[in-house]
């Protein structure tokens, strides 16, 4: 089988609070979802139809079995996901303080399983057939995952679509430094790279977002997809440039966010949409999540993004 869409990176159970605006130790109650930025990408593009596999690594344990039962059930395959001896599958916490305050708490130690994906095991067919290839920051933060992340890349040579997610995530490195060298090193090899202000900075070193769209393109980078928080989404390539404002929603829990718009952005590239469409497109559906309180199982289909997308410009 070809894929459309394989992700690879982290993943985990996230336990998320029901009371709204409680500290955790105050909390009473919880839910538990899948989670992690590259496993809810590729959930995120099934849910628009789109045949997705995660190449990941759990734990041994029951929450190893729950995350290859919650990809079954949203319809991603599970075949690249297999387990580590020893290491828990890792668990994340959070807090939820709407409209923007909502800090994660990592349990993952003494090694998240999916920072153990060794080159040797890499379906290099499967992922240079893919349409797209996924790839996080986060997954270039620790060995053998790094140089597997970057065997990758360049097994891909620069084929579209070869999609970088900044995704810097300060406790995952153990310098700013280290993410600068390794995370800019890895642009080289990708056809798209997406950021926030903050993750630009560390991959190209400025937040400026109109210089940090040039800088990825000067880096080898086809599309540079800038995030600027409220003033919405720049999208450039060497011939066309757009700017897209967010789509305004009550925010519940923004973390699915930036997956739900990752998943969508694939879904617009596979679908040959303009630019400008694209981008909408994906805004919305990030807009879609961030009103709910789970990141994987609120992934919204075509149908409820246009739905959105029409109450917006009815609005």
């Amino acid at each position: 089988m070809n894929f459309d869409l394989i992700t690879m990176g982290r993943v985990s159970v996230d336990i998320y609070p029901n009371d709204i605006g409680v500290r955790l130790p105050d909390v009473t109650s919880f839910a538990k979802f899948l989670g992690g930025s590259a496993t809810n990408v590729a959930v995120a593009a099934a849910r628009h139809g789109r045949r997705s596999a995660v190449i990941t690594r759990t734990g041994a344990d029951p929450f190893g079995d729950y995350i290859h039962q919650a990809l079954c059930g949203f319809g991603v395959d599970d075949r690249y996901v297999t387990p580590v001896a020893g290491l828990p599958t890792p668990v994340v916490f959070c807090e939820i303080f709407p409209p923007d305050d909502f800090p994660l708490y990592f349990y993952r130690y003494p090694k998240a399983p999916d920072l153990e994906i060794h080159e040797a095991e890499l379906d290099f067919e499967a992922i240079t057939a893919a349409r797209i290839f996924w790839v996080t920051g986060t997954g270039l933060s620790e060995e053998p995952s790094r140089s597997t992340t970057m065997a990758a890349l360049r097994a891909r040579a620069h084929q579209a679509h070869t999609v970088l997610d900044l995704d810097y995530r300060p406790m995952f490195w153990s310098e700013p430094d280290e993410a600068r060298s390794v995370i800019g090193a890895a642009v080289e090899h990708a056809t798209v790279a997406v950021g926030n202000l903050d993750e630009c900075e560390i991959a190209v070193g400025t937040r400026d977002p109109d210089k940090a769209a040039r800088a990825l393109l000067d880096r080898g980078v086809e599309l540079a997809v800038v995030k600027q928080g409220p003033k919405g989404v720049l999208a450039r390539t060497r011939t066309e440039e757009t700017v897209v404002p967010p789509v305004m929603v009550e925010v519940v829990n923004g973390l699915g966010a930036g997956d739900a718009f990752g998943g969508a952005l694939c879904h617009g590239l596979l679908s040959g949409w303009d630019l400008h469409r694209i981008m909408r497109f994906a805004n919305a559906a990030g807009a879609y999540v961030a009103a709910r309180l789970a990141c994987a199982d609120a992934m919204p289909n075509d149908a409820e993004v246009e739905e959105l997308l029409a109450e917006a410009s009815d609005g």
